[in-house]
């Protein structure tokens, strides 16, 4: 193992001991249950354990919300798209029920979906909901981020060549 893989182990290790409880119960407060709180500061450290960003954190437990906050938008997200695919399934005839392999299918679609949404950036994938989900105009969008028309475009031409390519694919 590289010293560098120590040092990084050292110090997520060092910002759990510190930090886990705090972020603990900033969850709960978010989630009202504790498990899934436990759940997702879990996978906050293992994400800080990846990214290998611990060294000059100047505000860590500002740090770790992020993270987490990410991660709970991601939650909320699935969770979503679970119920509104779950939802969909419901009107659907008793006769014209979907096969397992099409199920599958339409899950593997949706996890494609989800995958290629964690690779936007935040503010991408910000803009690209409020202009598809919520149907603003790229002024409103630009409004509401406070950012120009132009970087609300940029943004959402990223965002649009990414679902072209995954339907290429």
């Amino acid at each position: 193992m590289l010293s560098s893989d120590i040092t990084v182990q050292q110090a997520v290790s060092d910002l759990y001991q510190q930090h886990n409880d705090w972020l603990k119960s900033w969850l709960r407060k978010r989630l009202d249950c504790s498990d899934s709180a436990a759940d997702l500061a879990q996978d906050t450290f293992m994400r800080l354990l990846v990214s290998r960003k611990v060294s000059d954190l100047q505000e860590p437990r500002a740090y770790l919300s992020s993270i987490a906050r990410g991660l709970l938008i991601d939650r909320y997200r699935r969770r979503a798209l679970e119920q509104a695919y779950l939802e969909s399934l419901e009107t659907l005839p008793e006769p014209l029920d979907i096969s397992p392999e099409a199920r599958a299918l339409i899950m593997e679609t949706l996890t494609e979906l989800d995958a290629m949404f964690d690779r936007f950036s935040e503010r991408t994938r910000t803009i690209f909901f409020m202009a598809q989900l919520d149907g603003l105009s790229h002024v409103e969008i630009g409004r509401q981020l406070g950012v120009s028309t132009n970087t609300v475009r940029k943004h959402l031409v990223q965002a649009l060549t990414q679902c072209l390519l995954l339907m290429e694919d």
